[in-house]
């Protein structure tokens, strides 16, 4: 009977594991509805949007780059290869704006960031009516852009304005050289330093505070513990939504647009206003198409950037 027994556990021993029909150690009945070709499927209904509504106007607007496509032109249209990129390349009012669009990104993200951390901390201490004070926080955000262009365009108004009457000028704040983008730039920070609070503050709702009373009794200072425990814990999320408001901010468009049209003299005349004038205004749809892919070709730069800095940050 041993030796019996012994052969029966040789053989099952030996015996190669069940198969399915592709070849897989996980027979085919056992797999679950979304292994295999199944799977296209259940992602069909959500690529589909983002094919029609994204990556399709995305892709013509690519090719409508290299063309000569005009609105009212009876001609038909032409392909024109890198005619329009390199007129683009000798656009001194393009490249204008574009260090324009540059400016603002950076001096609206900068603030920003460096407020809505603030704000984000005070927030997330146990004050009386925290919830009031979040709720508030919030509020301009529920407002659509257009609106805030509106409500601030009354604010620095030069004859009724509440900033005019506070200081007691009567100064065309959005209407002088000098004044006009630094105006635009404080309404930029004002309009999307809630978005940017709200993460930072969920963020902050995740870092144990276990470890911040631990800091505390080995007598760590406020500023130790934001450097030591918080800062590490949500660093992710900061690097990661200052990204997303650089590249927003940089496709600013109705805000600037409601607020001074890119005037006066092209003083707030980011890169997205300038192409809609090419193509709306002036009706040059390819050399409009060419400064957006301009744009897109920007934008996806700093989005490898910031890419492979997480990458290498997680590595490390």
């Amino acid at each position: 009977m041993t030796g019996v027994t012994s052969t029966t556990a040789t053989t099952r021993s030996d015996k190669p594991p069940a198969r399915g029909p592709d070849g897989g150690g996980v027979p085919a009945a056992r797999r679950g509805p979304g292994s295999g070709h199944g799977a296209w499927f259940l992602v069909l209904p959500a690529l589909l949007p983002i094919l029609l509504l994204s990556v399709g106007p995305l892709l013509y607007g690519i090719a409508l780059a290299f063309t000569d496509a005009q609105s009212g032109r009876t001609e038909p249209t032409q392909w024109t290869g890198l005619l329009n990129f390199q007129d683009l390349a000798r656009d001194t009012l393009f490249w204008e704006s574009f260090r324009i669009g540059l400016v603002w990104a950076v001096a609206v993200t900068v603030p920003q960031f460096v407020l809505a951390l603030g704000l984000a901390l005070l927030l997330n201490q146990n004050l009386r009516f925290r919830w009031l004070a979040r709720a508030l926080a919030i509020v301009p955000w529920a407002m659509p852009e257009v609106v805030v262009g509106i409500m601030w365009r009354l604010v620095y108004h030069p004859d009724a304005g509440l900033l005019g009457g506070a200081l007691g000028t009567d100064r065309d704040w959005l209407g002088s050289l000098s004044t006009a983008l630094p105006a635009v730039i404080v309404v930029g920070i004002w309009a999307r330093l809630p978005q940017v609070t709200v993460t930072l503050l969920a963020a902050l709702g995740g870092v144990p505070r276990e470890l911040h009373e631990a800091a505390a009794m080995d007598g760590a200072g406020a500023w130790r513990r934001f450097r030591t425990v918080t800062w590490p814990a949500i660093r992710p999320v900061a690097l990661a939504i200052s990204a997303l408001s650089l590249i927003w901010n940089i496709n600013s468009f109705a805000l600037v647009y409601v607020l001074t049209g890119g005037g006066p003299g092209g003083r707030t005349r980011l890169p997205m206003l300038f192409a809609y004038e090419e193509a709306f205004r002036y009706g040059q749809f390819g050399y409009a198409a060419a400064m957006g892919c301009v744009l897109v070709a920007v934008v996806s730069v700093l989005l490898a950037v910031f890419l492979v800095g997480r990458l290498r940050g997680d590595d490390a």
